[in-house]
């Protein structure tokens, strides 16, 4: 056999070919010896089994959950629990960038409070977007309870795209929730406030104080709010809760709950019993029913009050229109659910044993009768408790929120203070099940449980305590979600998934094969403003120019450098480096950061993102692809030299480390020429296969197609320096040539893997 050289027989050993495979033992240990030395019972073994995804697989569903005090938003799968990203929405995040780049901070900077930025948030209600009350997919909103504020994040790459601030709350809760066509987005704030940002006694709260819903008109074509269509309807100072919109005969109307209806203002430093005590006194709160939209409708014919630039209706018109109405509930409640069918809300009251549940129809003959039980000391007309409900039912103590079943009338609703799932039937009233979790549930979802087609089959529960659950891990404890069975009659708890970041409040779940996200950008995308980007930059045309001021660096990343690879400015120079990632294979993610600086890049494939910052001192700041991207990943590097004001540079040569002969260059000439023929090999490999019927394997052809073509570049360039003798330059070019073949031998593994894998078929 003839003698191949050791790089290329690595590469042939990598690609398969020539080598036998050896066979892999299976360990001898049963699966009675794992069970009896793990002290597994066969409860445990069904439990595993029904959350266990293979190595490979994907999950069935995917969970949004928000982050809490991170300000982010998680993303995992069910039902395996694995955590898949976390999702930058209010709070700058390294890993991808977001609040490094200039285009991050760009969307950071919308959510700017009276001119101040804010880098904290705490998300709490993720919404994902529907078409007829069914989930879509496309796009995910998210609020900060702490600033009044609502996100975008576009479902199609998971990056926050919009942030708008509320012009008039000073906080929010219930938000955010969709119309069944995603024509409005709900926020509704949480303490009550002034309108305006001067400031106003407290002994005024009864006059000036006030609470309101924001209805956030969403363009789904740009996939932007627009803040000039939307709107807020005022509403007294209770401190409104949770909100839901309806559904079929509800569509129209919004649902928003309410506590401390008794308008207290605590103060224990001045003497006065705390908060908390004043504001459970009642036994009942409202729940706000509000026609949006009859009040869309009053917009548009002007009789919207301007506040802070911002439209709203106030209370005298919404009372006098006939759109907003107060309906009696259980004190203290966190939960407004309407029913799948849209003929029920379901409401609970953390400081009762029942949930109650409304008819619509009931609630629409009241209004269309006026029958009113009275007024509220605004003028709002409140309608009768009794006269509203279809049922009450007793389900334990401290309810809070309620998911829907696919099964008709079966809903599960949290327990908080018994720390238990009660499932139970909303339509006849009775309690079905009951399952105790650990410890002390807040919210709970179903799969789609907030759409017209709620999936069953699991439900999490998000638990604000974990306590003994997991490995200590100091004072600050994780938050506990535990995945249950509920495809029977019976629930079953599965898994305990132990989540490190801020505290989740509310979480979503969708069919996983909803998503249609994408694996790379257009070649030189702007990904936060969904356009090409102006500083885009092409393989070959690398520059550094200097306008209006701005040292402008526009660069590229591709497996395994950085171009340009040194980058000369001045002392006091702004700098503003652009850089694109080449790459069109799938999770051929580049970043860019500088010493010293606070620069860094996400770059994924398509990507152009920039970095602006003034080079304050002279010095040498190394700069990095900080993702492990190829073998040669630690030598994709380059310098950032700062110059001093007035440096003069001397005539020097440039400094060599191996020098470089002709017998160097005929070795790695040969080298390449051998890995060519391997390449080949494969080439012919996939190409007599259908590998036109998988996309990831169209997509890595095209990948190695453009790692060929630099190949054949730089093989260009090493000819013309051979030509010349230049041994030293000729050799370096070979080696480059080299490596760009071996990207496109490990591309081409990636392909003849995948398609053994999925079964291609020969082409005959």
């Amino acid at each position: 056999m003839k003698r191949i050289g050791s790089k290329v027989l690595m590469l042939c050993t990598a690609m398969g070919f020539g080598l036998s495979a050896a066979g892999t033992a299976l360990g001898a240990e049963t699966l009675d010896d794992v069970m009896k030395r793990r002290g597994l019972t066969d409860k445990d073994i069904l439990a595993a089994a029904k959350t266990y995804v293979p190595t490979g697989k994907r999950d069935e569903y995917i969970a949004f959950s928000s982050g809490g005090q991170s300000g982010q938003l998680i993303v995992y799968g069910i039902p395996s629990m694995r955590i898949l990203k976390y999702v930058a929405v209010f709070t700058p995040e390294p890993w991808q960038g977001y609040g490094f780049d200039d285009e991050s901070k760009a969307v950071l900077a919308q959510g700017r409070i009276n001119g101040k930025d804010i880098n904290f948030g705490d998300t709490h209600h993720p919404a994902i977007s529907e078409t007829n009350g069914v989930y879509d997919g496309q796009f995910l909103f998210i609020n900060d309870k702490n600033n009044p504020r609502i996100a975008v994040v576009d479902l199609h790459d998971f990056e926050t795209k919009q942030i708008v601030v509320n012009p008039i709350m000073k906080s929010d809760h219930g938000g955010a929730f969709v119309t069944p066509n995603t024509e409005y987005v709900i926020e509704a704030s949480q303490y009550a406030a002034p309108f305006e940002n001067g400031f106003v006694p407290l002994e005024q709260f009864n006059e000036k104080y006030r609470g309101a819903v924001t209805y956030w008109k969403f363009n789904r074509e740009t996939g932007r709010i627009v803040p000039e269509e939307s709107f807020s309807v005022e509403l007294p100072p209770y401190s409104q809760d949770l909100s839901d919109f309806g559904k079929g005969p509800s569509d129209g109307w919004s649902f928003t709950n309410s506590f401390c209806s008794e308008r207290y203002v605590g103060g224990i430093e001045r003497g006065r019993p705390p908060f908390e005590a004043g504001c459970s006194q009642k036994d009942t709160d409202f729940f706000h029913m509000v026609n949006w939209r009859k009040a869309a409708e009053l917009v548009k014919a002007g009789k919207a009050k301007q506040i802070n630039g911002h439209n709203v209706i106030t209370m005298d018109t919404s009372v006098a229109e006939g759109i907003l109405f107060l309906v009696p509930e259980p004190k203290s409640p966190h939960g407004m659910d309407v029913s799948p069918d849209g003929k029920f809300m379901i409401v609970s009251g953390k400081l009762d044993s029942h949930t109650y549940v409304y008819s619509f129809d009931k609630l629409m003959g009241l209004i269309n009768a006026k029958d009113y039980a009275g007024k509220d000391p605004y003028g709002i007309p409140i309608l009768d408790l009794k006269k509203s409900l279809h049922t009450q039912v007793q389900v334990g103590l401290g309810p809070l929120h309620t998911q829907y079943d696919s099964k008709p009338c079966v809903a599960y609703t949290s327990i908080y203070v018994d720390s238990q799932v009660t499932k139970w039937d909303y339509c006849e009233g009775k309690v079905l099940d009951k399952i105790s979790i650990h410890y002390n549930i807040g919210h709970l979802m179903t799969m789609e449980g907030d759409s017209v087609t709620p999936q069953g089959k699991y439900l999490v529960s998000l638990n604000k305590l974990a306590i003994d659950r997991f490995n200590p891990v100091g004072p600050l404890h994780p938050q506990n979600h535990q995945l249950i069975d509920i495809s029977g009659d019976k629930m079953q708890l599965l898994y305990d998934m132990p989540l490190p970041l801020g505290e989740p409040h509310y979480a979503v779940a969708i069919a996983a094969d909803k998503l249609k996200p994408g694996i790379r950008y257009k070649s030189g995308w702007n990904s936060r403003e969904d356009k090409r980007s102006a500083f885009r930059t092409r393989p070959g045309r690398e520059k550094v120019e200097r306008k209006d001021g701005v040292v402008h660096v526009y660069g590229t990343t591709i497996r395994s450098h950085i171009t340009p690879e040194i980058i000369e400015v001045e002392e006091g120079d702004t700098v503003s480096v652009h850089m694109t990632n080449l790459e069109r294979a799938e999770d051929e993610t580049h970043g860019f950061a500088i010493y010293g600086t606070n620069v860094n890049l996400s770059l994924e494939p398509g990507k152009t993102a920039s970095a602006t910052f003034k080079a304050e001192r002279a010095g040498v700041f190394p700069y990095y692809c900080t993702e492990f991207c190829s073998a040669l990943h630690l030598e994709m590097q380059g310098y950032l030299l700062v110059k001093p004001k007035g440096y003069q540079a001397t005539a020097a040569k440039g400094a060599e480390g191996t020098v470089y002969s002709k017998a160097d260059y005929d070795k790695q000439h040969k080298t390449n020429v051998e890995t060519q023929a391997v390449i080949d090999s494969v080439v012919a490999y996939i190409t007599a296969r259908n590998y036109q019927d998988f996309a990831p394997v169209v997509a890595l052809v095209e990948d190695a197609t453009d790692q060929l073509n630099f190949a054949a570049d730089a093989k260009k360039k090493s000819d013309e320096f051979a030509a010349k003798e230049d041994w030293q330059n000729a050799t370096l070019w070979a080696g480059q040539w080299w490596q760009y073949q071996v990207k496109a031998a490990d591309i081409g593994l990636r392909a003849k893997t995948f398609l053994d894998q999925n079964g291609a078929k020969v082409v005959k």
